[in-house]
C-alpha cells in the first residue's frame, strides 16, 4: 500500500502560512494532482511528503505509517523537480543509474531496470549523451526515468514539463498517464496548468493560499464547483460570474444581462455563474425578446474547432464558447440566453448554493 494521508497539517515560514490545516488522502495507485496559482502551497505539500520540510502541526502517513520523524531517504518516494536537477558532468545513462548505484543495487539489476525504463520512455538512443546535448523534452524524460528506475512507493512530480513547448507538453502528459497506469503506482503531480490537471488526474485538489478548497474528480469539480474561486480556476475561458438581483419572474444577472426563470433559484444568491459553453448566442430580432436578452458582439476569437465570442451586455462583459466558426462579426447585435439548469449560484461568502 502506498496511500498518502495528511491529517490537519500546517506549515509556516515565518509569518507566511504556506499550508493551512490540510487534510486529504491520496489513494494507492492513484494519479492525484494539486492545482492552484503560484504560492498557493503546492510545492510545499510535495516537500512535506518527501521529507524536505517538517510540518509545524499535524501528521503525515505513507502506507499507513507516520513519517513525520522519518528521513527523506527512508520514505522511499521519488521526486522529479521542476528544474529537473540532472548532473551536468554525467551522461544520461549515469544520471538514470545514479539512485540505484547509491543504494548499492546489483549491477545486473541496474541494467535490467535501466533497459525497462529506457524502453518505456523511448530514450535508449540518447543515453550516451550529457544533459547539455539533449533537448528540453529529452532532459525531461531522463529526469523522469531517474525517478521511475527506483521502483519507489510513490512518485512526486513538481511541474516537470512546464518548460516544454505546448505540443511536447501534450505528448508528455499522455505518456505520464500511460506509465502511471502501467506501473500501478501512486503519483502526485503539481501544476499551475488547468489543462494538464484535468487531463491526467484521477482526482485533484484546488488550492488557495495554502488551503485546500475542493477535492474531487476533475469533471465533478468542473460541473459542481464548491465556490466562485474554484469555478474561476477551471475552464478556458473561465466561468462568467456576475452579481445577481431579484426581478419579476425570477433572478437575473445585474442590469438584466440574463434573466433566470428557474423557480429553484436560491433567494440568498449574490452571484450568478455561467460557463461560456452554456451561453446560447443567436441573431437578434427586435420583435422577439422572449428567448434572450440583447448583447453586442465586442470581440471574436476564431480558434479552429470553436470560437470565443466576447459579448457586451450593459456594463457586463461575458465570454461565450461556440462550436465551429459561426458567422458573427464585431458590433453585431445578438440574443443571449442560458438554460436555468446550467446556472451556478454563489452566496455572500462565495460558496456554492
Amino acid at each position: 500500500m502506498a496511500d498518502i494521508v495528511f491529517r490537519h497539517v500546517t506549515k509556516r515560514y515565518g509569518n507566511t502560512l504556506a499550508v493551512d490545516d490540510a487534510s486529504f488522502t491520496v489513494n494507492d495507485n492513484e494519479f492525484f494532482c494539486f492545482f492552484g496559482p503560484p504560492l498557493s502551497g503546492k510545492s510545499t505539500i510535495l516537500r512535506l511528503v518527501l521529507g524536505l520540510e517538517v510540518p509545524d502541526q499535524g501528521e503525515i502517513l505513507i502506507g499507513g505509517k507516520p513519517v513525520n520523524s522519518v528521513s527523506p531517504a527512508e520514505r522511499n518516494v521519488a521526486m522529479v523537480f521542476q528544474n529537473l536537477a540532472l548532473f551536468p558532468h554525467m551522461s544520461a545513462r549515469d544520471n538514470v543509474r545514479f539512485p540505484l548505484v547509491e543504494r548499492k543495487v546489483a549491477e545486473a539489476e541496474i541494467e535490467k531496470r535501466l533497459a525497462d525504463v529506457a524502453a518505456k520512455l523511448h530514450i535508449g538512443h540518447i543515453l550516451h549523451k550529457p544533459p547539455a546535448q539533449l533537448s528540453g523534452g529529452e532532459r525531461q524524460r531522463v529526469a523522469i526515468a531517474r525517478a521511475l528506475v527506483r521502483d519507489p512507493a510513490a512518485y512526486l512530480m513538481d511541474d516537470p514539463i512546464s518548460a516544454l513547448d505546448a505540443r511536447l507538453r501534450e505528448e508528455t502528459r499522455v505518456e505520464l498517464k500511460r506509465i502511471q497506469r502501467e506501473l500501478s503506482k501512486t503519483l502526485i503531480y503539481v501544476t499551475h496548468d488547468q489543462e494538464e490537471a484535468m487531463s491526467v488526474a484521477d482526482r485533484m485538489a484546488i488550492l488557495e493560499n495554502g488551503r485546500i478548497r475542493q477535492i474531487g474528480a476533475p469533471a465533478e469539480i468542473y460541473d459542481r464547483p464548491a465556490s466562485a474561486y474554484v469555478a474561476r480556476m477551471l475552464g478556458s475561458p473561465m466561468m462568467n460570474i456576475l452579481p445577481s438581483v431579484r426581478g419579476a419572474g425570477g433572478i437575473e444577472a445585474a442590469e438584466g444581462t440574463i434573466r433566470i426563470t428557474d423557480a429553484k433559484a436560491p433567494a440568498e444568491a449574490m452571484e450568478i455563474g455561467l460557463r461560456p459553453e452554456d451561453i446560447k448566442v443567436r441573431p437578434w430580432a427586435d420583435s422577439d425578446t422572449k428567448d434572450g436578452r440583447p448583447a453586442r458582439v465586442f470581440e471574436v476569437e476564431p480558434l479552429g474547432g470553436y470560437t470565443v465570442v466576447t459579448l457586451a451586455a450593459g456594463q457586463a462583459r461575458l465570454r461565450a464558447l461556440l462550436r465551429g466558426q459561426p458567422d458573427i462579426r464585431p458590433d453585431a447585435m445578438v440574443a443571449i440566453s442560458c438554460e436555468p439548469g446550467r446556472v451556478h449560484y454563489f452566496g455572500q461568502d462565495g460558496g456554492a448554493l
